[in-house]
């Protein structure tokens, strides 16, 4: 994984927030409450530099949603071991993040309760090898909202293939975040042409009536 201890963090300002809804946003739509679950990914100890920006909009879309009664479900990117996942530990020269070390705990100011889920993956899919459709259809979720980290890898790829396995996507232009703000906006770019609608803290507020 990219290092965030090598790079500066970097998450959208309100200007540049502003301006990627000017430039990229094509459709407008809000979720639907009632059938949505947000998914936070990835707010760990390992990303905590880069998340740190965009947490009080992490905390903000969390209590949003559970105004809305839209459930929240963690993700926690780990490695059972070096093997667990070769490809990307060759891509990341082994630098990658071990289950049971302090790096792949969730920050522990995330607003979370006993009873949110947390699926663990290794790859940078939610979806894949992981346990998080079933626990959607469990609770008829039809639309997903992806905030967290890293904008472009992780968080983009779990909004891909949400789309692609017939889920509406929902994407937070203000509460994700990655090592800087090309990479941030490129993203936006291409999930608002063919695959989400942009949302931020502002949008979601609708929803709650906060």
């Amino acid at each position: 994984m990219e290092n965030p201890k090598s790079k500066p963090a970097a998450a959208t300002s309100t200007d540049a927030i502003s301006s990627s809804y000017k430039k990229y946003e094509i459709r407008h739509r809000l979720p639907n409450p009632k059938i949505a679950a947000l998914l936070v990914i990835d707010m760990q100890n390992y990303f905590s530099a880069m998340a740190e920006p965009i947490f009080p909009n992490i905390l903000t879309t969390i209590r949003l949603c559970r105004a809305a009664s839209i459930p929240v479900i963690f993700t926690r990117h780990a490695h059972a071991s070096a093997s667990d996942n070769p490809i990307l530990n060759e891509w990341w020269n082994g630098d990658i993040i071990l289950d049971g070390t302090h790096a792949a705990g969730l920050i522990s100011d995330l607003d979370r309760e006993d009873a949110d889920e947390v699926i663990r993956k290794n790859t940078y899919s939610a979806f894949r090898n992981t346990r998080l459709e079933d626990c959607l259809k469990e609770k008829g979720v039809e639309e997903v909202i992806v905030t967290g980290v890293m904008t472009n890898i992780c968080c983009e790829t779990t909004a891909r293939e949400a789309f692609v396995r017939g889920y509406r996507v929902f994407f937070s232009t203000d509460a994700t975040a990655t090592v800087d703000l090309e990479l941030h906006e490129a993203t936006l770019k291409n999930l608002a042409y063919g695959f989400a609608y942009l949302v931020d803290c502002k949008r979601l507020g609708e929803i709650s009536g906060k």
